[in-house]
């Protein structure tokens, strides 16, 4: 297990490249989702700075917080409802390059402004979500998507 992230510079896809098999290090023979899901929100906060790193966990018909990095979140959100719920129900991930275009956005911080949104599965059924946002617009793109989805297929795989 690593107690340090080497943090480097560079492009985007430089950076996840070099943070994946980090997070593979972290969580591997740890067999608790939340501590993953901890440790995940802490090195992806931390290579990027992005505003706000999270997941929402799948509680009857509501996302429930969960481990987070960044001022405080909305605690639930329903079903199809905002950035979030939009992306459990479609089970699909949402790049969002400014929120306040997004219909329906729930907006937790004024300070948020681009959102993505993975939803994480376990045995082919959405139990969650990862949503990462920036203080900056158009923040996230297919580089983004691509490495988030690889790191949340990780935590799957690891729990």
């Amino acid at each position: 297990m690593a107690e340090d992230l080497q943090i480097i510079q560079g492009d985007k896809q430089t950076q996840y490249e070099n943070l994946l098999p980090q997070i593979k290090g972290l969580i591997s023979g740890e067999t608790n989702f939340v501590a993953n899901m901890a440790n995940i929100c802490a090195a992806l906060k931390e290579q990027f700075h992005f505003f706000w790193v999270g997941f929402y966990l799948v509680e009857k018909e509501e996302l429930v917080l969960g481990p987070f990095q960044g001022p405080v979140a909305c605690t639930r959100i329903a079903y199809n409802r905002g950035v979030c719920g939009t992306a459990w129900a479609k089970e699909e991930t949402i790049i969002v390059p400014n929120v306040d275009e997004f219909p329906g956005h729930i907006a937790c911080s004024s300070l948020s402004k681009s959102e993505i949104v993975v939803p994480l599965f376990k045995e082919g059924k959405c139990i969650g979500i990862l949503d990462v946002d920036s203080d900056k617009l158009d923040e996230f793109d297919e580089i983004d998507e691509k490495y988030l989805r690889d790191i949340i297929v990780t935590l799957g795989e690891s729990c």
